[in-house]
């Protein structure tokens, strides 16, 4: 499922593979790098994508720095949830996409800014 709008994009993939070439699909189509996202369930596996891909890591600047220091109290699943949702997804959606990150696909997600 991908979902469409004026600012964000978002991809559920089955692998690293798969998602190192939408990566590079979407910075032919104009996106920049630095506004690419990765994320999969697996730390480890978000940074090897992310190096693989030179992709970016949902941080501070995307949380803000409440959610950021709140997401080393929460679970994987609350934290992920929480970085979709400051991508410019509804709670519905980040709901969705989390459950797909549980069955061990990866989500490329990017930002129109």
């Amino acid at each position: 499922m991908s979902i469409e709008s004026t600012k964000s994009y978002a991809k559920v993939v089955q692998n690293g593979v798969q998602a190192v070439e939408t990566i590079r699909e979407l910075g032919a189509t104009g996106y920049l790098a630095e506004n690419i996202y990765v994320l999969a369930h697996d730390q480890d596996r978000t940074d090897r994508i992310i190096d693989a891909a030179d992709a970016q890591e949902v941080g501070i600047k995307e949380e803000g720095i409440f959610h950021s220091l709140a997401n080393l109290f929460r679970s994987r699943g609350d934290e992920l949830r929480s970085k979709i949702v400051s991508l410019g997804f509804t709670e519905t959606e980040a709901e969705f996409y989390e459950k797909e990150l549980d069955l061990g696909k990866v989500l490329v997600i990017a930002v129109r800014k």
